[in-house]
């Protein structure tokens, strides 16, 4: 799961990064709210932590324009606002949940597996899967028909995207921002290795799914 964490308290945003990706999420953490709608607009994240006063342009209008261009991403309002009517308001701008400075970490792992409807994050319960195949995130498993597999991380963050668009078609594009960030300098022939690496995945554990390539615009895993 890739996390936008927008907070200009420097420490609060390392504290947050650290204990984030210690719990197994991709983040990508940016101190202003011009950065924060940049990040935001390139709809990759699965949540966004996104502080309510921030420099450059508050996170209310980022909250505000994102909505209004159609993006849908769980948006988690954390600020240190936190009377009734800011409550209220930060509700009705569009933000799914609204934290409260300061916070327990534990209750900001809840509160992101609340507005993203997913079993319990440290304990995944609830294996994401597509077909006939699983993914435990926690371990990096693949699990299908014939035996289970051990993934690298970058395979295992590839297998996460695919089985959550089962049946979509990614673009290139898409798939190198989800899984290498949008800062990245990856260079596009390291997707397809891992397009490779995630198909003899597949393959081991005997899926009845392939990973097509649908030409000119990118990837699709579906039933042969």
């Amino acid at each position: 799961m890739r996390i936008l964490l927008a907070e200009d308290d420097k420490k609060l945003n390392e504290s947050l990064t650290t204990q984030l990706l210690s719990k197994g999420f991709d983040v990508d953490s940016c101190y202003d709210g011009e950065e924060a709608l940049y990040y935001a607009e390139q709809n990759i994240h699965d949540v966004i932590l996104l502080d309510r006063m921030l420099p450059h342009m508050e996170g209310s209008i980022v909250l505000t324009k994102l909505r209004q261009q159609g993006i849908g991403i769980p948006i988690i309002l954390i600020t240190a606002l936190g009377t009734l009517n800011d409550k209220v308001t930060g509700l009705n701008l569009g933000a799914d949940d609204y934290l409260v400075k300061p916070f327990a970490f534990e209750e900001l792992l809840a509160r992101i597996q609340c507005v993203t409807r997913r079993s319990p994050i440290i304990n995944q319960i609830d294996l994401p899967g597509y077909c006939d195949i699983r993914f435990n995130e926690t371990t990096n498993t693949l699990t299908g028909p014939g035996g289970s597999c051990s993934c690298s991380k970058r395979e295992g963050a590839m297998l996460e995207v695919l089985i959550k668009n089962g049946g979509k078609t990614l673009s290139r594009n898409m798939l190198l921002l989800k899984i290498w960030g949008p800062d990245s300098n990856v260079e596009e022939g390291n997707l397809d290795n891992y397009i490779y690496f995630v198909r003899r995945r597949l393959k081991a554990v005997g899926s009845c799914l392939k990973l097509r390539t649908i030409r000119g615009i990118g990837y699709c895993l579906m039933e042969e």
